[in-house]
């Protein structure tokens, strides 16, 4: 059987929708939570796989809190893309199998492989 840990972080930040009609074409904020499904093959003599601190640590230096996302990246910050964005980001340094990006309590996107 295969491990997961699962690591979530909050950032605030305001976005529009780009080609969009309707409420959301104009700025708006969320706090954002993104969770991060990590993989998890074999644990050190300590018991751990990847020490949390360092997970979330990664993760505070990824994330753009308080800032307008239009801004920052070249595509359209939706939720989706946003999810994919991050996915292939954090692949590239971890092993990761699924990354949910939640705009509210009741609306998420997930992107994984």
């Amino acid at each position: 059987m295969k491990r997961e840990l699962i690591v979530r972080k909050k950032f605030s930040s305001a976005h529009y929708l780009e080609n969009y009609k309707g409420k959301c074409e104009k700025m708006h904020g969320h706090t954002f939570v993104v969770e991060v499904i990590f993989k998890a093959d074999k644990l050190d003599k300590s018991g751990i796989a990847i020490d949390f601190t360092i997970l979330k640590s990664y993760l505070n230096s990824i994330l753009p809190d308080h800032k307008v996302l239009n801004e920052v990246y070249d595509f359209s910050p939706s939720a989706e893309n946003l999810s994919e964005h991050f996915f292939n980001m954090i692949s590239k340094d971890y092993p990761v199998s699924k990354v949910t990006v939640w705009e509210s309590e009741n609306a998420a996107a997930s992107y994984g492989s």
